[in-house]
């Protein structure tokens, strides 16, 4: 096993790798199944060292054929191991086929699936489909995955769990549930956002010794965010080198999502942080973080003050939709400034769209949606190509937020795994907004604070989840994580 690459795939580009890999480098398509076969019962190994039954699962294509071989390793093994196909193996072809009568040779046996069966063992291997899934499962296919999830334990996916789209992460009607995937060659970008997240369970990954030059040939389609050590700071340096950043929003009833918005910009790093609220809140939302300067603002004419000192600056978390929002919100994109729009920021922007190259756009799906007027589950179908038609719509760079949240820049599509759904809960947006506008202000450029910041805000709540657990987790917990993140 590999460390994790951080350059994804789709499906059709793995094919490609896998095609050069075998019609160019000369390396025999049976010798990558059966490096892709001795990767998985490693895998086996390694985290069931106890185990000694496994039952493999196959069905009709080369996924079947990683199966068979995997199988015939555990029974050379000596572990009780037994097949279950969906299909007649003798129908398979080229080396799958060829794997198959391998397993016959090493006195193993097929038994043919019905849901009917009495299945005990230690482990389950998943060689049901691979990524060439393209359609709904149904009939014994379908039948196959509910007895694996409801009977079943210790399930590792080979390459993928069977009925995962490779390319978006979603189910194609079943889908199995695994406790690990072990992903050979180029890592499926499906496997990171998505309703994958439930599904992939823990993720390996197996280059099955395809020279590095291969995979010069085939560009990526996305790739993982990991994340970067931001620059020490000079020992003269003060808070005029790190940015002053406009939070706008807090209308009556929200002040606390600017306020946790504020707080956030300055815990990674800002300068200075100025609020512009309505007049009513601005004597308190400061009374627990003083550092934060709150300015009562009535009209746009009172903004323009207040953006002229700004580097940075956030329109709505807590604006709301009122007349006093809206004329807010027009002079502050109307400016020239950096800008991060969130919220009630982007329900105003779907209603009057416009495209800017400086702005940061950071929509969960249902605000996506009123963005691409599509419906939620519309958007959900496909996040890679939904948070790529925000970017070509409205310019900048454009978030579409969830598990796996996606990051798309005129020149990458980025995803970031951190995170928990302890995150579930009022105020996360708040303080993502906050941090990208931190790290905009400190000069990181636009695409990188994206990434960053989505990644750090996700860690930080990893981190916040350690001790107490994700249930009852609040946006404000994730603060003095945060500021230790940016620092380690």
């Amino acid at each position: 096993m590999h460390k994790l690459p951080i350059k994804l795939y789709r499906a059709a580009q793995v094919r490609e790798l896998d095609r050069i890999a075998i019609q160019e480098r000369g390396i025999p398509g049976f010798e990558l199944m059966s490096r892709a076969g001795y990767a998985v019962f490693q895998c086996l190994r390694n985290k069931w060292p106890y185990a000694h039954s496994v039952a493999v699962f196959c069905g009709a294509g080369n996924n079947a054929g990683d199966g068979y071989i995997i199988a015939r390793l555990a029974l050379e093994a000596g572990f009780d191991a037994n097949v279950y196909s969906v299909s007649d193996p003798e129908k398979l072809t080229g080396d799958a086929l060829t794997a198959y009568r391998k397993f016959i040779e090493a006195k193993g046996t097929v038994v043919s699936f019905h849901s009917d069966l009495d299945i005990e063992t230690d482990v389950t291997i998943d060689a049901l489909l691979g990524t060439g899934l393209d359609r709904p499962i149904t009939g014994v296919y379908a039948e196959a995955i509910a007895f694996i999830n409801n009977n079943l334990k210790h399930v590792i996916a080979v390459d993928i769990p069977s009925g995962l789209n490779a390319d978006t992460g979603n189910v194609m009607g079943y889908a199995v549930k695994a406790e690990c995937t072990v992903s050979f060659i180029g890592l499926k970008q499906g496997l990171f956002t998505g309703q994958a997240a439930d599904y992939s369970g823990e993720i390996f990954y197996a280059s099955l010794a395809v020279p590095d030059d291969v995979f010069e040939s085939v560009p990526s389609s996305t790739v993982r965010v990991i994340k970067t050590r931001f620059p020490e700071r000079e020992r003269c340096a003060h808070k005029g080198h790190y940015g002053h950043v406009l939070v706008i929003g807090g209308e009556q009833g929200f002040s606390g999502a600017a306020r946790m918005a504020g707080e956030a910009a300055l815990r990674v790093g800002s300068g200075l942080v100025s609020l512009a609220t309505r007049p009513e809140h601005a004597g308190l939302m400061n009374l627990n973080r003083p550092e934060l300067m709150c300015h009562g603002v009535e009209n746009a004419g009172q903004l323009e003050r207040l953006l002229d000192k700004a580097d940075v600056i956030i329109v709505g978390p807590g604006l709301g939709q009122s007349g006093w929002a809206n004329e807010l919100f027009s002079v502050a994109i109307n400016s020239q400034k950096p800008l991060v729009i969130d919220a009630d920021g982007l329900n105003l922007l779907a209603r009057a769209p416009a495209a800017k190259p400086n702005w940061i756009l950071t929509p969960h799906p249902g605000e996506a949606g009123r963005l691409l007027q599509r419906g939620t589950a519309e958007v959900q179908q496909d996040r890679f190509a939904s948070v790529a038609a925000i970017q070509a719509k409205f310019g900048g760079v454009a978030i579409l937020k969830g598990a796996g949240t996606l990051i798309a820049s005129e020149d990458e599509l980025a995803v970031s795994t951190s995170g928990n759904p302890g995150m579930a809960s009022g105020g996360m947006g708040d303080v993502l907004a906050g941090v990208i506008a931190g790290l905009l202000a400190q000069g990181l450029p636009m695409k990188e604070a994206a990434q960053q910041g989505v990644h750090i805000q996700g860690l930080a709540a990893d981190r916040a989840v350690e001790k107490d657990g994700e249930r009852g987790l609040l946006a404000s917990d994730l603060m003095s994580h945060l500021r230790q993140l940016v620092n380690s």
